[in-house]
């Protein structure tokens, strides 16, 4: 089977993990903070706060802003759950903008329309690594005074108009262990705002600043030293394997023909976290999934039920539709993509795609 993901560790990740278990400082330490650094280097911002999960730092972003019950935040359906759940932590209310059926993003066509009073953010999701146009999006949250709070979990080195994802506002990445930078779980906030990261280091650590002295009510969502000696390994081949994702991307996209590739616009640089198909025209989705699994193909379906439908969210939005992330979840097959596929792997994908 070609796993639809396949994690790569190496030397490199094997013996940082043994040279902090060689120094004795195992927790939040030294390792974090060089993690930090050159994680805020990477997407070119001043700030990074490194935390237990990118759904830990989603919750950290949101409450740094100030977001809690009343409030209400703009999102996307089509996104893993966290993205809605770090606002349902807070107090406040996810409001669901369709995306657009191209980009699997936020429509920004059609987000202006949802403002209202409470209206205190904007999460934009950059679905599979690839960016929102956060030119519009920007546009929006400056005319009404709104927080950008990036959902980058899946779009690590992404970039829009040279720009990197999580430097438009308040970045959020996951470094989950299929993430293309992982430390085995993991998340990362970026800012250039030094009061939001502070308050990200505050409330990640108890509301502590001055050991056992308590400033607020906070959590334990630290980072290991373990997990950050990963991540810093990870980082050294980060470019070189988003070059390869990028150059399996185009073969699989020049080489299927039996459904609906995905396309690029230009000034977007996509980092290819999933590599996404559409099943159009009616045809049976599942049944398509099943045939490339007997093939040997592994396959990801990302997501198949939208966020506003699942019940604890329509418990508190209602019964509301966006039908073209509906139609999407009925559609949409992940394919392998990852670094450490060979050109037989790419071979042997697309003419079992071209197959259904």
């Amino acid at each position: 089977m070609i796993p639809i993901s396949k994690p790569y560790i190496g030397e490199e990740e094997k013996q940082a993990v043994l040279a902090v278990l060689d120094s004795g400082m195992l927790a939040q330490g030294p390792r974090v903070a060089e993690f930090e650094e050159r994680f805020a280097a990477l997407c070119g911002v001043r700030q990074a706060v490194a935390t237990s999960s990118g759904t830990t730092a989603l919750h950290l972003a949101l409450l740094a802003h100030g977001i809690g019950p009343g409030d209400e935040v703009i999102t996307s359906p089509f996104t893993f759950i966290a993205s809605a759940n770090s606002i349902l932590f807070t107090g406040a209310t996810p409001v669901f903008v369709d995306v657009d059926e191209e980009t699997f993003n936020l429509n920004p066509a059609l987000v202006e329309a949802t403002v209202t009073p409470r209206t205190r953010a904007i999460m934009p999701v950059h679905l599979y690594g690839y960016i929102c146009d956060m030119d519009a999006l920007q546009a929006i949250a400056g005319r009404y005074n709104l927080a950008i709070i990036e959902d980058a979990c899946q779009a690590v080195g992404a970039t829009f108009q040279g720009l990197k994802a999580g430097s438009f506002g308040t970045g959020v990445f996951s470094l989950y262990a299929t993430k293309n930078v992982m430390s085995a779980e993991g998340g990362m906030i970026t800012t250039n705002d030094e009061a939001i990261a502070e308050q990200c280091r505050l409330l990640r650590s108890h509301g502590m600043k001055r050991r056992y002295y308590y400033e607020t009510l906070g959590y334990n969502f630290r980072l290991t030293d373990l997990q950050a000696a990963i991540g810093l390994a990870q980082l050294q081949r980060l470019e070189r394997f988003t070059e390869r994702r990028r150059a399996n991307a185009a073969y699989l996209t020049a080489n299927i023909h039996s459904v609906i590739t995905p396309r690029v616009k230009d000034s977007y640089g996509h980092v290819w976290h999933q590599y996404t198909v559409r099943v159009g025209g009616g045809r049976d989705r599942d049944a398509a999934v099943r045939r490339l699994n007997e093939a040997g193909i592994g396959t990801g379906v990302f997501y198949p039920v939208p966020v506003h439908q699942h019940d604890h969210i329509r418990q508190v939005v209602g019964d509301v539709r966006m039908p073209v992330a509906e139609r999407l979840a009925r559609e949409v097959i992940s394919l392998p993509v990852h670094p450490l596929l060979s050109q037989d792997d790419l071979e042997t994908i697309a003419a079992g795609v071209n197959r259904l």
